[in-house]
């Protein structure tokens, strides 16, 4: 569940991204600089991982908070063990 953003916002988001990577194929067919391409592959990181760390914000104070009084914590810790080993790999 999503509500940092809510989740419209968060697929604008998504699909803006998608565009600034369609932007860089354009600019690798078009032979553009490579610094140029660099630098907009970073931006492209960084706003996934901006995104990144609103859905993780959010798994923690809904679905984490929740499974801890629902008696399953150790269940959800676990997997939110796995989802940051994964997270921390994107950057």
């Amino acid at each position: 569940m999503i509500q940092c953003m809510n989740v419209e916002a968060t697929v604008r988001r998504l699909k803006r991204i998608e565009g600034q990577v369609r932007g860089v194929m354009k600019m690798v067919e078009e032979d553009k600089p490579c610094e140029d391409i660099l630098i907009q592959i970073g931006s492209i990181k960084a706003a996934l991982h901006k995104v990144g760390q609103c859905i993780l914000e959010e798994h923690l104070h809904h679905c984490v908070l929740d499974g801890i009084k629902n008696g399953s914590g150790d269940e959800v810790l676990d997997k939110l063990s796995g989802a940051l080993e994964q997270f921390s790999r994107l950057v």
